[in-house]
């Protein structure tokens, strides 16, 4: 990924400053992502606290721009200052494009973590964003599961392993594959926060089904509760009158957990992934770009709200 550069006026829009304010302590055109990390310093311009935050982006059923949605996420948290890590646990590493990356390119990934007890810090790589740092994905951890089905304690290995480096990050992302297995029952372990992506139709909610009922199981049998669910209707398309039902099925049917934002329908996302950036540098004026805004903006404020991030207490999926 080339490094990203911005306008005067969008960088006082991000730090939230007057152009005069940003001028008289940087005045520069453009600004790169480390002037605006180095700006946040100067004028002590950081995002409302979250604590350290684990999320994972997760759906058993294929095809619901989780990716697109989960690395634009990251990057725009990056954008507005909290320190992120990106970690991409699906073996077609796609992730890792879409942050301008070739996971191929990597000699180590998460499989070398969890499996050969590499220190995590030797697998961690960095981005022209200097508070954003990504774990890549290759096809290497298609054996991860595999690797991982004889070991003690093998539900606990990724939440275990981050714990050397949890407390530089403010947020930690997981790009989990559409499946269940092992590493993704390690990831929904390790997390704090469960993000589901899905499609404004009626085959969404034989996903979200399976889905509930494993994260059951886990409070159930491992005693782990997650303290919020995120539902986010993705690649919303208003012309559909299929689409609009299927939308007033899940505020009927999950009130409660789905995000009042729709990430409407965007070519900005097809051209973004091709060129191996978020959305946020392909466009971001786009209509998608403006979504995920507000999505983050939504379950930022869930979360600094929620009882569970004060008391540590969880919050029941049902």
């Amino acid at each position: 990924m080339q490094t990203p550069t911005y306008t005067a006026k969008r960088v006082a829009e991000m730090l939230g400053v007057p152009l005069r304010t940003l001028q008289a302590a940087l005045k520069k055109d453009p600004y790169t992502a480390a002037d605006l990390w180095e700006l946040r310093g100067t004028l002590q311009k950081y995002p409302r606290p979250i604590g350290h935050r684990k999320q994972l982006f997760l759906n058993f059923k294929g095809g619901t721009g989780k990716t697109s949605l989960s690395s634009s996420y990251a990057y725009r948290l990056a954008e507005l200052g909290y320190s992120v890590l990106l970690v991409d646990l699906d073996s077609q590493g796609h992730a890792t494009k879409c942050l301008g990356f070739e996971g191929e390119d990597f000699d180590k990934t998460l499989l070398d973590v969890l499996v050969r007890k590499t220190p995590l810090t030797e697998v961690i790589q960095h981005t022209p964003l200097p508070n954003l740092d990504f774990i890549p994905s290759n096809l290497s951890m298609s054996t991860v599961d595999l690797s991982l089905m004889p070991m003690a304690g093998r539900e606990f290995k990724l939440r275990n392993a981050l714990r050397e480096v949890e407390a530089r990050y403010d947020v930690i992302v997981f790009d989990a594959p559409p499946s269940f297995g092992l590493l993704n029952l390690n990831a929904l372990m390790a997390t704090d926060d469960l993000f589901v992506p899905v499609l404004a139709d009626f085959l969404s909610f034989h996903g979200l089904k399976l889905l509930f009922e494993t994260v059951h199981s886990l409070e159930e049998d491992l005693d782990h509760m997650l303290a919020n669910v995120f539902i986010v209707i993705n690649a919303f398309n208003a012309t559909f009158k299929l689409a609009k039902e299927a939308v007033e099925a899940l505020r009927e049917h999950y009130p409660e957990y789905l995000l009042p934002t729709v990430v409407r329908q965007c070519t900005k996302f097809a051209q973004a992934s091709s060129e191996g950036v978020p959305v946020f540098v392909a466009d971001p004026e786009c209509k998608g770009a403006q979504d995920i805004e507000a999505m983050i903006t939504e379950a930022l404020e869930r979360i600094t709200r929620s009882p569970a991030r004060e008391a540590g207490a969880s919050r029941q999926v049902s």
